[in-house]
């Protein structure tokens, strides 16, 4: 670390022992863990606080209908397909948070909360059809070769004759990614399960921050030329995962759908951490750090500070997240109401 990165920490009064903590927590701690950690088997429920909370209880409900899906799969397909908005519409007249075409609505669309209404505006109504028309998909390809869940997707998208007609996934470029995005999403929701795969890109998206430190934050800021190098909370982020080759959101509330979600008691060095107004609801996600061990975070905290060591252990920390690649590219592009 050179002498006015060492400055800079002195700067923001953590003592300087627990610098040399740190360093040896970045220099050999990242490395070490990282390569002791093996992944996960299976993921199936919902991690805490993954899905906003008015809808967490119809995702675990109905997303376990029937053994091709699973609430976590789920909670990635509506996310995916809407970004949780209940009023989405898209340009071919796909509706609501499950965004059913009229046609399919008209035909597969159930009345989810028993009202006496078929709403496909309705998330109460729109989450059950959703899962209710995928278990009609399994049913459809079961016969299918390879892997049920992988096939119902196909056929989500594609249409269940040409799943069929193909003996599995079509070679359709849409479908096969649909599948994959939806797949890789589904680990983003889900609860871990034993540890979670470390990052390998850590160590490297930590160097990038640490070597920012200091820097006056700016907000919006992504560390343009023109914006003299500064940064906000997740334009940092944002900028020292893509030092690395990946490439994240620009604002943290879809940072959080990058990866898995590791406990607190899990967290390694380079996980993104996550603070919210409201514990239950990844909506309300309002900052962004990148977690260095030791119970500090490096992040651009507010106008007015510099790039610094801070905790992060607040009363307003919802969660982290361990950024993978296939996670960060399987985030949708189009979401705006985060």
């Amino acid at each position: 670390m050179s002498s006015a990165v060492r400055k800079t920490w002195l700067a923001v009064t953590v003592a300087g022992g627990l610098f040399f903590a740190f360093l040896a927590l970045l220099l050999v701690g990242t490395f070490s863990a990282a390569a002791s950690l093996t992944g996960a088997n299976g993921p199936v429920a919902l991690a805490k606080g993954a899905v906003p909370a008015a809808y967490s209880n119809l995702v675990r409900q109905w997303g376990s209908l029937c053994s091709a899906i699973n609430p976590a799969l789920l909670a990635a397909q509506l996310y995916q397909e809407s970004g949780w908005n209940p009023k989405a519409q898209s340009g071919a007249h796909a509706q609501g948070i499950a965004q059913f075409i009229p046609g399919t609505w008209a035909t597969h669309g159930i009345d989810g909360n028993g009202d006496g209404v078929r709403d496909v505006w309705d998330p109460a109504d729109a989450i059950p059809s959703a899962a209710s028309y995928d278990c009609e998909l399994a049913q459809y390809v079961k016969d299918v070769p390879g892997d049920l869940t992988a096939n119902m997707l196909a056929s989500y998208n594609a249409g269940a004759y040409r799943v069929i007609q193909a003996g599995g996934v079509p070679d359709i470029a849409e479908t096969k990614n649909y599948v994959k995005i939806i797949t890789s999403l589904e680990k983003s929701f889900a609860a871990p399960v034993g540890t979670v795969a470390a990052s390998q890109q850590a160590a490297a998206a930590i160097y990038y921050a640490q070597n920012k430190l200091g820097t006056p934050y700016l907000w919006g800021g992504t560390g343009t030329t023109a914006q003299g190098g500064r940064f906000d909370c997740s334009g940092l982020s944002q900028a020292a995962y893509a030092s690395v080759g990946i490439a994240l959101p620009r604002v943290a509330n879809d940072q959080w759908n990058a990866g898995p979600h590791p406990a607190r008691n899990a967290l390694l060095p380079g996980d993104l951490v996550f603070f919210a107004t409201d514990l239950n609801d990844p909506r309300t996600i309002h900052h962004v750090g990148i977690y260095v061990g030791g119970g500090y975070m490096i992040n651009a905290p507010h106008t007015g500070a510099v790039i610094r060591f801070d905790k992060i252990d607040t009363a307003d920390y919802i969660g982290a997240t361990r950024v993978t690649k296939d996670g960060a590219a399987a985030l949708p592009t189009a979401n705006t109401n985060y």
